[in-house]
């Protein structure tokens, strides 16, 4: 509303005074006071009548903060500031370095395998993917990773469908269920984690973790777990964190954790429990621990039954129900454990100490499941065991890596091709010629419809 200004009491008593106000016939003064910013478009008010009178010698009217050239300036400054800080912000953020590109539709679907492995497979087409440990193909997409891309492809003609790609160095990649999960190294460690569709290549969940570089995934259901020498993380299906086993960078609440200063070998997990060799100070051999994948706390390992073996350089190959398949390398034996931590059985081990001097890359054996059984690749012969008991069945010497069911039958790389084998037995049915283009490493097997997938060292190659 209008100011007004009245008189000083040692005001000049020379200047005129004003008339006294007119008074209405009630006897109330009109009101001539202005009213900002409110209006009545149906009624107007009267228009406000000036105040004639002269302001206060020396009092100045208030002005705006704004008015001068020098707090324009800054005003702008200021909105410069703020506009380049967004820009700086958006062009570093994790999404402008991530390239997504969705599959529009779902891939159209395969023909089943065939009933029997075919005479002959010629190769379709290869891709590099140094990430991805074993072959994956799901929902009739072939997915490869390299460098820090995923990508989803046709299994027929190795085409692009989707992609999925960040700045970041993949460190390993494994299929979970249906999902692909995706590990980007960041800093020191492989924590920076995505989950995609297989089949649209569709982003489903994101988690940052804390595993360890030369990271691998240990599948079991409805858990994956990270490897690692002194942390195992365990995840949901969903990327929820479930379970911490080791050494917890961030402790929330002390001793925890059932043992400290201990260092890890191989992992293996089953019905939601997961098996790791340990090696702690005081303990006379490698120690074998079964632990829970969740708790009520996340860093609270809820531990089944833990063990100190009969020797060193242990290692799990294989974990089933509430099974666990040991390797003891120093007595040449592969020992059964129970539930309750209790050897079960035992028999004798004729593999090469070559094989087993050395824990695998990413302390994963090298293992394959069918329906059926489970299969090792110690290095230099396949072992085939019961998917039921673990039970040793038979041994494929001179293969090149564990077999898998293609169609209705068991196939085995073996040098310069495939071994068919019954898979109760393990005899040789017949063999298939592949050419190789002189690689002689390790492969590992896996397949989508009628396309065989073959995992040799950095490449992925489809067959047909």
């Amino acid at each position: 509303m209008s100011e007004r200004w009245d008189a000083a009491p040692d005001e000049d008593p020379a200047r005129p005074v004003p008339a006294e106000p007119e008074q209405t016939s009630n006897g109330v003064e009109p009101d001539t006071t202005a009213s900002i910013g409110t209006e009545d478009v149906l009624d107007a008010d009267p228009a406000p009548v000036a105040d004639t009178k002269p302001p206060l010698a020396g009092k100045r009217a208030r002005r705006s903060p704004w008015n001068r050239t020098r707090d324009r300036v800054i005003a702008a400054a200021i909105v410069a500031l703020v506009a380049v800080t967004g820009v700086v912000i958006g062009v570093n953020s994790d999404s402008a370095a991530t390239v997504t590109q969705v599959a529009a539709t779902l891939p159209p679907a395969l023909p089943p395998a065939p009933a029997q492995v075919p005479g002959s497979l010629t190769e379709l087409w290869q891709a590099p993917s140094s990430s991805t440990p074993v072959p994956i193909g799901e929902a009739n997409s072939v997915v490869t990773a390299e460098q820090g891309e995923v990508l989803g492809r046709d299994p027929n003609t190795g085409d692009v469908r989707w992609r999925y790609s960040r700045d970041l160095e993949l460190c390993t990649v494994a299929l979970a269920g249906v999902k692909v999960d995706a590990v980007y190294r960041k800093d020191t460690g492989c924590s920076e984690v995505t989950q995609l569709d297989a089949g649209t290549g569709r982003r489903t969940a994101q988690r940052n973790g804390d595993a360890e570089l030369g990271t691998r995934l240990v599948v079991d259901g409805s858990h994956v777990t990270t490897t690692g020498k002194k942390l195992l993380n365990t995840w949901r299906d969903d990327l929820v964190k479930s379970m911490e086993y080791g050494q917890v960078p961030a402790i929330v609440n002390a001793n925890k954790q059932p043992r400290t200063g201990c260092t890890y070998g191989t992992v293996a997990a089953a019905a939601g429990k997961i098996g790791v060799i340990e090696r702690c100070p005081g303990d006379p051999a490698d120690r074998f621990t079964v632990y829970r994948a969740t708790n009520d706390e996340a860093d609270d390992p809820k531990v089944d039954y833990s063990t100190v073996l009969a020797g060193k350089n242990a290692k799990v190959v294989a974990m089933s129900g509430d099974l666990a398949l040991i390797v003891l390398p120093e007595q040449k034996l592969l020992v059964i454990y129970g539930g309750d931590g209790t050897q079960k059985s035992a028999y004798p081990l004729d593999v090469p100490a070559a094989d087993l001097a050395q824990d695998p890359e990413g302390g994963i054996m090298t293992t394959s499941w069918t329906a059926q059984g489970v299969y090792w690749f110690t290095g230099s012969k396949t072992m085939a065991f019961s998917r039921d008991d673990l039970t040793p069945r038979w041994t494929l010497n001179s293969s090149a890596g564990p077999g898998v069911t293609f169609g209705e039958q068991l196939v085995v790389p073996i040098q310069g091709g495939l071994a068919v084998l019954d898979e109760q037995s393990g005899t040789t049915i017949r063999t298939v010629g592949i050419d190789r283009r002189g690689y002689r490493g390790p492969v590992q097997l896996s397949s989508v419809g009628p396309v065989l997938l073959e995992q040799r060292g950095p490449t992925l190659v489809a067959l047909k």
